[in-house]
């Protein structure tokens, strides 16, 4: 398969596989960047920088604070102001073990949201695994459709992604927040990293089927999704160039901020698991190793800290 390009992601940010070409400025502006340094490795401007909402009452990364629409925007346009490329808006959490919204509740905390903050002029995607949310906030000027589930929840999102003309991307899913943890085998030909790879394959051949251009599409490992801990380094490994994963030929996004298995790995001499605010490094640690392996992107909480590091690989 031909690497896709990801040029033309989005109408404001000009994208290509392993590059990156805007420059951080204000909220709701973007610049093109000096590139000059693009092609002499894979990745030279580093990955796209996707900074998270939660607009959830129960969110495990940061208990709820962003749950209204105020303080959802104010957090918007901050983690702008950091240096975010694209805004990741979502309302419902999918810790394990949560229970999905209603489809109101859901439209009611992310639309307004979206409209306000592509006002501003961000690039917006909206984390969601439902058609009729998705629907909504493209019209109210989303311009990505991130869909955890890959178009498994509920498949007409694959339709109303084509025809919108939007990106799409594509997380290895197996079952809803309350029931992934019973879905974590992975007893064929690979491994984890081989199951991952046929299933994404799957989604895939239904993307295209739908009309979603293959320029368009975007695949997630699904770090943390029906996943041990083991597996997420594996999938990690994956994603070198040359891994099985990096060989698909697709664009990576990957989601590894503040997640149980960075607070496993840093767990106490009582093995309890670090707490989430103590995560931060390890996980700056990892986009460090993931910008040096060429992924498109990055969903994070701290964009901030995430440009740091970012700003110290590019001057290496």
């Amino acid at each position: 398969m031909l690497v896709p390009s990801t040029e033309g992601l989005d109408p404001q940010v000009d994208r290509t596989h392993g590059t990156h070409r805007t420059a951080r400025t204000a909220p709701g502006t973007h610049r093109a960047r000096d590139d000059s340094r693009a092609g002499s490795r894979r990745g030279a401007s580093g990955p796209v920088v996707m900074g998270v909402v939660n607009v959830t009452p129960d969110s495990f990364s940061d208990g709820g604070r962003y749950a209204d629409t105020d303080a959802a925007v104010a957090h918007g346009r901050s983690l702008l102001s950091e240096g975010a490329d694209v805004l990741d808006i979502g309302g419902e959490s999918t810790r394990p073990g949560a229970t999905r919204p209603l489809v109101r509740e859901e439209l009611d905390r992310v639309v307004p949201v979206i409209a306000a903050l592509s006002a501003d002029g961000a690039v917006v995607s909206v984390d969601t695994m439902r058609a009729e949310v998705a629907a909504e906030a493209l019209s109210a000027g989303a311009s990505i459709v991130n869909d955890v589930s890959g178009g498994l929840a509920d498949p007409e999102i694959l339709a109303v992604t084509a025809a919108a003309g939007a990106t799409y991307i594509a997380m290895h899913w197996r079952a809803h927040a309350d029931r992934m943890a019973e879905m974590t085998t992975y007893d064929g030909p690979g491994g984890v990293v081989g199951g991952v790879r046929r299933e994404l394959a799957a989604r895939v051949e239904d993307l295209l089927a739908a009309g979603i251009a293959e320029h368009r599409i975007v695949l997630d490992p699904g770090l943390g999704f029906a996943k041990r801990p083991e597996h997420n380094w594996e999938l990690v490994r994956a994603l070198s160039p040359g891994g099985d994963l990096s060989a698909m030929g697709f664009p990576f996004l990957v989601g590894a901020s503040r997640k149980s298995f960075l607070g496993l790995l840093l767990a106490g001499q009582d093995g309890a698991p670090r707490e989430v605010g103590g995560r931060e490094v390890a996980g700056h640690a990892l986009t460090l190793l993931l910008a040096q392996r060429g992924v498109w992107g990055v969903r994070v909480h701290d964009v901030r800290g995430t440009r740091d590091v970012l700003s110290v690989w590019e001057q290496t």
